[in-house]
């Protein structure tokens, strides 16, 4: 039932992104952007609808109430394709900095430019950093929004060690913004890179703010620490549910060290 029930919510997903795309085309490009925003996050609540449905998955997200007014700097954990789509439908105008590539793409592209987000070349990172950073700061003085960063770039598994980039400590710094981290362990149930799709209930929280104006040591330290600690909590509680999801050995291994210790 695991294998069936993970094929079925995959087509129903990807099936699910095409027809919105192109039914939603008229009502999305004729629209003011403030409306339009409606399309993408009606699609991301009926993909966590279908997970739950087909996938057997609840989606279970609290912390609302630390999520600023205005401008911000959302920071997730970055373990799943769940966390690229889960978050904004909380968030008014969420930017993402993305990969220009993604531009390109028929349909999918066109969406993303009518969302003002943040393309970047890759080719030179300290370039990509300034050009990002400057264009960020140039939309946020058009209107607030919500920007999302993944603080470790890349999608790791559950229990990893941390590999915090400096990215969010130049961006943090330049644009003076709280910024609010995400604790889940949604690669536990939405792996990265692997078909299935495991049962069971996915807890993200939104953590208090950290307040701009910190040192970028400080600011790093904070992050990390305040984010492990929330996503070690929720990595205990997942494990000890009556019916866990198979556990990476990256989660193991953080298992035990957290056991270890406790002691």
């Amino acid at each position: 039932m695991l294998y069936l029930r993970s094929l079925a919510f995959n087509f129903a997903f990807y099936v699910s992104l095409i027809v919105q795309m192109i039914l939603w085309t008229p009502y999305y490009f004729l629209s003011p952007r403030h409306r339009a925003w409606f399309v993408p996050k009606f699609w991301s609540r009926t993909s966590l609808w279908l997970y739950r449905v087909i996938a057997g998955t609840k989606s279970d997200i609290a912390g609302t109430e630390n999520l600023p007014e205005g401008s911000f700097i959302l920071a997730p954990k970055h373990q799943s394709f769940w966390d690229a789509i889960a978050f904004f439908p909380y968030l008014k105008d969420p930017l993402y900095i993305l990969k220009r590539e993604l531009t390109w793409i028929p349909f999918f592209g066109w969406y993303i430019q009518k969302m003002r987000m943040i393309p970047v070349d890759r080719g030179s990172r300290s370039k990509a950093l300034k050009a990002v950073t400057a264009a960020t700061r140039a939309e946020m003085a058009r209107n607030p929004r919500q920007l999302i960063i993944y603080p470790e770039g890349t999608r790791r598994a559950p229990g990893a060690e941390p590999a915090y980039k400096y990215g969010i400590v130049e961006i943090y710094t330049q644009l003076g913004l709280p910024v609010v981290p995400v604790a889940h362990v949604a690669g536990l149930y939405w792996p990265r890179r692997k078909f299935l799709r495991y049962p069971g209930t996915i807890r993200a929280r939104f953590l208090p703010a950290i307040p701009p104006g910190l040192g970028k040591d400080e600011f790093m330290r904070r992050l990390i620490s305040e984010t492990e600690a929330a996503c070690d909590a929720l990595l205990v509680e997942a494990s000890r549910q009556p019916n866990p999801p198979p556990l990476p050995p990256t989660a193991v291994k953080r298992l035990a060290e957290l056991t270890s210790e406790a002691k």
